[in-house]
């Protein structure tokens, strides 16, 4: 789905999965430090968007997903994921309830078989649940913005900004008031900056929500059975999780960024056996180029690292 921004002055595509909206505006770092004062908005209009309506749609969601909403307060913001039924990340939804309806925002490209999943478990409970996608559109407001959301149909607030899901018809008038447009290249660097995991970037068909720190916002540890609640109980209560999220500084005089999926090695060892990779990475305006990576549990956080040819450096998120 192309967003009409793509429009705007300087705008260029972004590619792979963030397809259909800008990856910038013609200067990723005045994006970015417009983003950390507040200002401007980025579009996220290629999310999908699901709606979950009825009386009980929040006891039923409760069922399924790992986060407790059964009690969720109208305009409280959250995360959950749908696991399999061994414990692994299936799927992961952002959501808000306005009293009414339960929105959420999900990865592009996902939302089809989260859909067809939520299909197959309504049974007999009164909920009803639509692709909003070609209706609604996501845009970000950061943390400190004063732009109006007059006019969304729902708001997430977060602690470092807002998830505004605006009619998709109104995006292009709704967004000229918000200020300057900011591509998902400083999005994504302010996210790399701030820890927080990305389904399909820091997740493989492996992943465990324990091991890219989701137990912290998206698991809740004291809620009844939903499908993969063993895995989680028994990690968190008798182990630890075989990999691990960290955070690296890179080395600022090379080129080109490691891409996701470039293997770390020990810098003392770069011919040895990979200890993990690179799931996403960026040009921060006020760090340089750092990036996320999953690595094995007992890699030890002070020694140096090589992200392919890149030195890097560790900062722990998931600790040992």
């Amino acid at each position: 789905m192309k967003s009409p921004l793509l429009a705007l002055p300087g705008a260029v595509p972004a590619e792979g999965t963030d397809e259909g909206v800008a990856a910038h505006y013609g200067d990723i770092f005045r994006e970015q430090r417009n983003l950390a004062q507040g200002k401007g908005f980025v579009d996220l209009s290629h999310r999908g968007v699901i709606t979950v309506t009825g009386e009980d749609r929040l006891s039923w969601l409760h069922l399924l997903v790992t986060q407790h909403v059964s009690a969720l307060a109208p305009q409280q913001a959250t995360e959950a994921l749908v696991l399999s039924p061994n414990g692994h990340v299936e799927h992961a939804l952002y959501l808000v309830d306005d009293g009414a309806t339960t929105w959420a925002h999900v990865e592009p490209g996902t939302r089809q078989a989260l859909l067809g999943y939520l299909e197959s478990m309504k049974f007999f409970y009164r909920v009803e649940v639509a692709d909003a996608t070609d209706a609604y559109a996501l845009v970000h407001l950061p943390a400190g913005s004063t732009a109006s959301a007059e006019g969304a149909a729902a708001v997430r607030e977060l602690a470092y900004g807002r998830d505004l899901f605006l009619p998709r018809a109104e995006l292009a008038a709704l967004t000229a008031a918000y200020g300057p447009a900011a591509g998902v290249w400083a999005y994504e660097a302010l996210r790399i900056e701030g820890h927080r995991p990305r389904l399909g970037f820091e997740t493989d068909h492996r992943t465990i929500p324990h091991e890219v720190d989701w137990l912290s916002t998206a698991v809740h540890l004291n809620k009844g059975c939903y499908r993969g609640q063993e895995t989680v109980a028994r990690v968190h209560n008798l182990g630890r999780p075989p990999r691990r999220l960290v955070f690296l500084h890179l080395d600022g005089t090379e080129v080109v960024l490691p891409p996701h999926g470039t293997e770390i090695h020990l810098a003392s060892d770069p011919q040895g056996r990979a200890l993990g990779i690179v799931t996403s990475s960026a040009r921060h305006h006020e760090l340089g180029p750092i990036a996320l990576a999953v690595v094995k549990r007992n890699v030890p956080v002070d020694v140096p690292l090589l992200a392919g040819t890149v030195a890097a450096g560790q900062e722990v998120v998931v600790p040992q």
